[in-house]
C-alpha cells in the first residue's frame, strides 16, 4: 500500500494540463494532497502550499507522488536530484509513469540503502486473460471523448458520487494511474500486453447485480492516432450498456498532434457507437459531458444548450455543475 499523505511532485508541467495526476489527487482526495513542489519553470498549481522536502516531513508527509504524466511518461533527469534528496530524507516515490522508478538505478540504489519504496503504479499486478466476449450481468457505462484529457475520470467519478447519493449500486473502475492513485485499485491499461487489454477489462467489470453500474474511466480516443488502441479494448471489454461523449471545446488541436483537428461530437457518437454493439448490440449513447473549464459560466450555459439541441442528447459539465443529468439518462434505460 502506498502510504498517505501525500506530496504531489509537479517538476517542471509546462502547463496544467501536464500535471493532471497531481490535479486529480488534489480534487478527488484533498485530505491527501499536504502541498506541492514544484521547480524552476514550472507552469502548474494546485493552489495548494508550496513545500520544501524538509516542510513536507514537518507536515507528516509520507510519499512523494510524481503528479506529471508527460508524452511518453518518462523521468526528466532535471527531476533526479529533487527525488533521490526526497529518498534520503525518509521519504516514499510514487509514479505512474511508463518510465519505472525501479528501472532508474541511481533511484532504486537509494531506496536500497535507505530502506524506502519505489511503487510504479503502472505496472500490471495481475496475469489478465484474453478477452472472449461473454456477456455478463450487471450494467456498464464507458466515457469516451474526442481528445485525450477532456475529463472522462472526472465525469465516471463525478457520476459514481452522484449515483451513491442516489443510493444507487455503483462502483468507479480506474484504468489508469490517476484513477488507481486515486481509488487504490484498478488497471493500468496502457501498461497492459495488447492482446489482454480488452480481457483485463473484461477482469475489471466482472458479473454483478443487475441493478449495479460500472463506471469505466475512458482513456485516449478513437480519433488519436496515438493512442485509439487503448479506447477500442475498453469499448469492446467493457461491453457498455451506455456510453457518455466527453469533450473540451477550446482545444485548437488534438493534444500532442497540431496537425489533427478533433473530431465533431456527432464522429464520436456514431464511431463509438457501431464499434461499442460489436460486443453489445443493446448499447446506447445516454448523454455529453463538457469540459468546460476554459468558459465562463455563461458561455458553459450556452455552449451545453447547443450540444443538447444539436444531439438531442443531455449535456452538462458534471464537475461544475452537477452529474444530474447523466444519472437521470442511466435511470431511464
Amino acid at each position: 500500500m502506498i502510504e498517505t499523505p501525500y506530496l504531489l511532485f509537479l517538476g517542471d508541467a509546462p502547463d496544467p494540463l501536464a500535471a493532471k495526476v497531481a490535479q486529480g489527487i488534489k480534487d478527488w482526495r484533498p485530505e491527501f494532497a499536504v502541498g506541492q513542489l514544484r521547480l524552476e519553470g514550472c507552469r502548474a498549481d494546485m493552489g495548494i502550499p508550496d513545500m520544501t522536502l524538509a516542510e513536507a516531513k514537518a507536515a507528516g508527509v509520507k510519499t512523494v507522488v510524481i503528479g506529471v504524466a508527460n508524452r511518453g511518461g518518462v523521468i526528466s533527469q532535471k527531476w533526479k536530484k529533487v527525488l533521490v534528496e526526497a529518498l534520503e530524507e525518509g521519504f516514499d516515490l510514487a509514479s505512474g509513469l511508463h518510465n519505472l522508478l525501479r528501472d532508474e538505478e541511481d533511484l532504486a540504489a537509494v531506496a536500497r540503502a535507505t530502506g524506502r519504496k519505489l511503487h510504479d503504479v503502472r505496472v500490471p499486478a495481475v496475469k489478465y486473460p484474453i478477452a472472449n466476449g461473454v456477456r455478463r450481468t450487471g450494467k456498464r457505462c464507458l466515457a469516451i471523448g474526442t481528445d485525450c484529457s477532456v475529463g472522462k475520470m472526472y465525469t465516471a467519478l463525478c457520476m459514481e458520487r452522484e449515483m451513491r447519493e442516489r443510493g444507487m449500486k455503483a462502483s468507479f473502475r480506474a484504468t489508469g494511474q490517476t484513477g488507481i492513485l486515486i481509488t487504490g485499485g484498478g488497471v493500468p491499461l496502457d501498461a497492459v500486453i495488447a492482446d489482454f487489454m480488452a480481457g483485463s477489462i473484461e477482469w475489471l467489470t466482472p458479473d454483478n447485480e443487475d441493478d449495479h453500474w460500472d463506471l469505466i474511466e475512458g482513456q485516449g480516443s478513437l480519433f488519436h492516432v496515438s493512442y485509439s488502441g487503448v479506447t477500442l479494448a475498453l469499448i469492446h471489454g467493457g461491453q457498455p450498456d451506455a456510453l457518455i461523449l466527453c469533450h473540451e471545446p477550446t482545444r485548437a488541436h488534438m493534444r500532442g498532434l497540431p496537425d489533427y483537428k478533433l473530431p465533431t461530437l456527432e464522429a464520436v457518437r456514431d464511431m463509438g457507437l457501431e464499434l461499442a454493439r460489436v460486443s453489445n448490440p443493446g448499447c446506447q449513447v445516454v448523454g455529453v459531458a463538457v469540459n468546460t473549464q476554459g468558459l465562463d459560466e455563461d458561455a458553459a450555459r450556452a455552449y451545453l444548450a447547443e450540444v443538447e439541441a444539436r444531439l438531442d442528447l443531455p449535456a452538462t459539465d458534471p464537475y461544475r455543475f452537477g452529474a444530474g443529468k447523466l444519472v437521470d439518462a442511466l435511470e431511464a434505460i
